[in-house]
């Protein structure tokens, strides 16, 4: 191939490899629940510490999701029918991205989840996670 051939080609190349070297594969249906159920627990512990002790947060139910947990489903359900703080803008967000989030637990992605547990109670008191590795010793 001569030199100048080689060089029309590279640039036609470059232009037709570039998109797919720098786009990221799809999100899948469990990548899109857990970077929802991540992004749902980020928000309610922000408007925790943004909000006055005595507002009508403190008395949401707590929200620790685990969606490899059955009992994660009921936790979505009685987050969203909870009374409190019905006329709070974020509040209100935040039941509309729980409410997505079952929809696509309980429907579009039932498929694709396998739940490993379910220990409500893991759902209540959750297990800090550590960054020693297993077997650890301190």
């Amino acid at each position: 191939m001569e030199p100048r051939t080689l060089s029309l080609l590279l640039p036609l190349l470059l232009v037709m490899v570039w998109p797919l070297a720098v786009q990221p594969a799809p999100p899948t249906c469990y990548s899109r629940m857990l970077t929802l159920s991540r992004e749902i627990m980020a928000d309610f512990q922000s408007l925790h510490v943004s909000e006055p002790e005595d507002s009508c947060v403190r008395y949401l139910p707590r929200l620790y999701l685990d969606i490899h947990n059955y009992c994660v489903l009921a936790k979505l359900r009685d987050f969203v029918a909870s009374p409190q703080c019905w006329k709070m803008a974020e509040v209100d967000t935040l039941k509309d991205k729980v409410r997505k989030l079952y929809t696509i637990m309980n429907s579009f992605c039932r498929r694709d989840l396998v739940f490993l547990s379910d220990d409500c109670n893991a759902l209540e008191y959750p297990i800090p996670e550590s960054t020693a590795p297993p077997g650890w010793q301190s």
